[in-house]
């Protein structure tokens, strides 16, 4: 008799534990934000971010197999800012630079599995003469399927936090939005920051030019989950090719590992 209430005593315990152990993890799932690069044939190794294309529909393909839920980024900020239950599996796919590969090999990845996304573009690189980024007939041709949402990435990809002056921080932010709006003729309300990197000044200058989401890289733990200005990413890079590794960057809760990996 002893024994057996020990076992139930024990079995109690243990589920109290798994029970704690589920609510925390719950409280730290983050959506997944994937931040690709490049796509395009026979990348180097040394190009840690450019993935070739059979990748790229490797791990499209694992997403639609294993059943997650492709939303946009204005999705994903609605469940941030309002609170919401995030869909099961939820995750989101951007690009930044806006390589002219976007256009040729992963949009129609993108159509096939139909994947939204949003392609973040460096004003004054769309359409150069070296014919390697994004022509604005091609940017034109992929905001008009639905699929892809066009954001900014500033007019020439600075350090934001390296520049002093106001002005240079409001052409590089609101002067690149007007920019695109006047071309593509709708609004542009996300923005990437170059590298990653804001300080609060540049943070601000986001809110004051409009923009409703801005995405980052791993900005730390300082920085609220919920901060619908600095919303954390997951750089994919060659490692992902290993579908096991993509899948753990993809789960929800990477950032908690990423974040608390040298504590």
């Amino acid at each position: 008799m002893f024994k057996h209430k020990r076992l139930i005593i024990a079995v109690v315990i243990l589920g109290v534990l798994i029970m704690s152990l589920a609510n925390f993890a719950r409280g730290k799932y983050v959506i997944p934000i994937l931040m690709y690069h490049s796509v395009d044939l026979n990348p180097s190794k040394e190009d840690r971010l450019t993935l070739s294309p059979e990748v790229f529909d490797k791990q499209m393909r694992f997403l639609k197999e294993h059943n997650y839920n492709v939303i946009t980024l204005e999705e994903v900020a609605d469940i941030i800012r309002n609170k919401k239950k995030a869909p099961a599996r939820a995750i989101a796919i951007t690009f930044d630079d806006g390589y002219k590969n976007n256009y040729t090999y992963a949009f129609p990845v993108l159509k096939k599995y139909n994947f939204p996304a949003t392609i973040f573009v460096i004003i004054n690189e769309i359409g150069r003469p070296a014919g390697d980024r994004l022509s604005w007939d091609n940017i034109s041709a992929m905001q008009a399927s639905g699929l892809v949402a066009i954001g900014s990435h500033t007019f020439t990809h600075p350090l934001l936090t390296e520049l002093v002056s106001q002005e240079e921080i409001k052409y590089e932010i609101e002067g690149s939005k007007k920019a695109l709006e006047e071309k593509l003729g709708r609004e542009v309300s996300i923005f990437s920051y170059p590298s990653g990197r804001f300080n609060e000044k540049v943070r601000q200058a986001v809110i004051d030019a409009g923009y409703k989401i801005a995405v980052a890289t791993n900005p730390g733990k300082k920085f609220s989950d919920s901060d619908i200005f600095a919303i954390k990413r997951l750089r994919i890079s060659q490692n992902c090719d290993n579908l096991f590794i993509f899948w753990v960057e993809t789960s929800g809760y990477y950032n908690l590992m990423r974040e608390n990996r040298y504590k």
